[in-house]
């Protein structure tokens, strides 16, 4: 009876644990900077203030090896779905104005998952994943509330066009507003946050155009990097090297202190969202997760910098994958914490909901795992699989392509045209060797063949046509 009594006591315990974790589940903002570089925010010693972002940074946990993939929908879409893009139809490229393709209707969305569990869901800022039937729009994917535009390259002051069309709007209508985009965002976020329903916990995603190309800002930030060097060391991508090289041929200006302005304004319009948090008195019990799409643009029009890491937007090279993260949750995370393993952006979604206690609902094979343990208690969280990202822009026909694990990572540049296929491979230690200066392709062919013919069985999930 007594051993009967414990087990019963036991289970009620356990019961009521649940219940009260459910009613005080956590709020949560996942917040996404466009393009921004590794070496470009205050915590990496860079040379733009970004108080915020270090505030973030010093109160949570650096998620250190945070990896994307090279460009922005094919990041957008893991971070929705949890799954890999190459299972998805947008794996090697963006989707541009004039693309009927999306994301299948079927793919269950990580906002669903929120709102089936009792979350308030909103989506403030760019879409970027469908936009040619409703079906791929952000309110049929989960998102009871939509403020923001479907594209990319809409311009930061009105009229937020592109191609010549007007692309800003609320809940499927468009709108006409005044003022600079990444203030715009901050203000809808924290009006949000104070009209929300206080008896429910919320999801918000806000992911800024900043500092994505053509890049603008507010007069008085332009006049504050008026005078600023551009400094950067090279990238060592041949690609974005010898852009910046026939810039100076050229006699053409920096882009780096106009985009040194274009972050300044972004990590102001967090500062924002971080103080509403505070004044509503639930900063304590929401988790902010920010990252930023894929590496900085370190091209010369770009004007981000990701050295020491190779490469940049684009590359498979560390400086195009490997991109600033950190997650704030002052309840349960401690502060000036860094995890250095290894976390992609597909895990997102399982880490997210395993931290709010609530199902993901995805049916098919999901690609990202749980890291809530590694992240709360660092737990041991090597990777089961070997992880793969590819992009073919900007050139057509130029494709750099990964795939690496915990020891090793291989990179492939291929260069295919009507006449053949050529393909140089970049072998790394990468644990060794993080910013990869040491090809050992030549000293662990065996290891090239491997990863190479990995590489061939993962491209070939990409589906022939369209979604």
């Amino acid at each position: 009876m007594s051993r009967l009594s414990n087990a019963l006591l036991l289970a009620t315990s356990v019961m009521a644990s649940a219940l009260v974790s459910a009613n005080e589940r956590p709020n949560i903002i996942v917040i996404v900077a466009d393009d921004l570089g590794w070496a470009d925010v205050g915590y990496h010693q860079g040379p733009i203030d970004t108080p915020a972002l270090d505030q973030l940074a010093a109160q949570g946990v650096q998620l250190d090896r945070f990896y994307t993939t090279p460009i922005c929908s094919p990041t957008r879409a893991a971070l929705m779905t949890g799954r890999d893009p190459i299972r998805l139809g947008v794996a090697y490229a963006t989707i541009m104005p004039w693309m009927n393709n999306g994301i299948h209707p079927d793919e269950q969305f990580m906002p669903t998952a929120f709102r089936d569990a009792g979350y308030q869901t909103a989506m403030v800022g760019k879409w970027h994943l469908g936009h040619a039937q409703q079906d791929f729009h952000p309110n049929n994917r989960g998102f009871e509330h939509f403020f923001g535009h479907l594209h990319t390259e809409v311009g930061y002051f009105p009229p937020f066009s592109n191609q010549g069309g007007k692309d800003f709007q609320l809940n499927g209508q468009s709108i006409t507003k005044d003022g600079y985009e990444t203030f715009l965002l901050a203000d809808e976020v924290s009006r949000y946050i104070r009209e929300r329903n206080t008896e429910k916990p919320f999801f918000v995603y806000m992911p800024f155009i900043a500092p994505h190309t053509p890049l603008e800002a507010p007069e008085e930030l332009l006049a504050k990097y008026a005078d600023m060097v551009d400094d950067r060391k090279p990238a060592r991508a041949r690609n974005t090297d010898n852009t910046r090289r026939i810039r100076k041929m050229t006699m053409r200006p920096s882009a780096r202190p106009q985009y040194a302005a274009v972050v300044d304004a972004m990590d102001q319009a967090i500062a924002q969202v971080l103080a509403t948090l505070e004044e509503q008195g639930i900063a304590d019990n929401t988790i902010v997760l920010f990252f930023s799409d894929n590496g900085g643009a370190a091209y010369a029009t770009g004007g981000a910098d990701n050295v020491p890491l190779r490469g940049g937007k684009g590359d498979t090279f560390e400086g195009g994958i490997r991109v600033v993260s950190v997650m704030r949750w002052p309840a349960a995370i401690s502060s000036g914490a860094k995890m250095e393993q290894i976390m992609t952006v597909m895990d997102v979604f399982p880490t997210l909901a395993a931290a709010a206690g609530i199902e993901t609902g995805i049916t098919r094979k999901m690609d990202g795992q749980n890291m809530w343990p590694a992240i709360v208690d660092n737990v041991p969280s090597p990777r089961q699989q070997t992880v793969f990202f590819a992009s073919e822009t900007p050139t057509y026909g130029s494709f750099s392509i990964t795939a690496f694990n915990e020891h090793w990572k291989l990179v492939q540049e291929i260069e295919q045209d009507n006449e053949g296929t050529s393909i140089t491979n970049h072998l790394f230690r990468i644990i060794e060797d993080p910013f990869e200066y040491n090809n050992l392709a030549q000293a662990h062919p065996e290891v090239v063949r491997q990863l190479a013919q990995e590489i061939r069985d993962w491209r070939a999930l990409y589906p022939i046509s369209g979604v």
